[in-house]
C-alpha cells in the first residue's frame, strides 16, 4: 500500500509542488534554513574539484544562510543558489531538483520531509526510492525518536 502511494505520479507531482511552496515561503519570510539532499542528484557549475567532492556523504545538507540564502532562486524545475567548499571557498552554483530535497529544516527541526519517488523524471525500482527516503529520514537524529 505505502508502495503505491509513494510511486504514484500524482504523489510525486504533489509533493514537488509543496516543497517548491516551503521554499518560497522561507525565502520570501526571510528564514534561513537547511536542505538534506541526495547528492548524486544534484549539479555544481563550476564542477567541483575532486578533493572536495569525494569528502560528500549520498545524504549532503546544506546551509542557507548569508550570501548562499541570498544567491537563493526557487523555480518549477528546482532550487539553486550558490556556496563555497572547502578551505579555499571555492565558489560553484548548486542546482538540487524541487525531489532532490528530501528534507527541510529550520532550528534543526524538519518542517517537511519528502518521501517520493520521482518516477517521471528518473525512474527507479520501487525498493531503492524507499530506501533513498529512510535514508534521509533517519540521517537526522531528531527523526530517529519518531520511529
Amino acid at each position: 500500500m505505502l508502495q503505491d502511494v509513494l510511486n504514484d505520479p500524482n504523489f510525486s507531482k504533489e509533493m514537488k509542488r509543496h516543497v517548491r511552496g516551503v521554499l518560497e515561503i522561507l525565502l520570501k519570510k526571510g528564514t534561513n534554513f537547511s536542505i538534506l539532499t541526495n547528492i548524486s542528484e544534484i549539479s555544481f557549475e563550476p564542477e567541483l574539484p575532486s578533493e572536495i567532492s569525494s569528502t560528500f556523504k549520498p545524504i549532503t545538507m546544506f546551509v542557507l544562510a548569508g550570501y548562499t540564502f541570498e544567491s537563493c532562486i526557487v523555480d518549477e524545475w528546482g532550487v539553486s543558489f550558490e556556496a563555497g567548499f572547502g578551505h579555499e571557498n571555492y565558489g560553484s552554483l548548486v542546482c538540487v531538483p524541487l525531489l532532490s530535497v528530501l528534507q527541510i529544516i529550520v532550528d534543526d527541526t524538519p518542517i517537511l520531509i519528502n518521501l517520493s519517488v520521482d518516477v517521471e523524471e528518473r525512474p527507479k525500482p520501487v525498493s531503492k526510492g524507499i530506501k533513498r527516503s529512510m535514508e534521509a529520514l533517519l540521517s537526522n537524529p531528531e527523526n530517529k525518536k519518531l520511529l
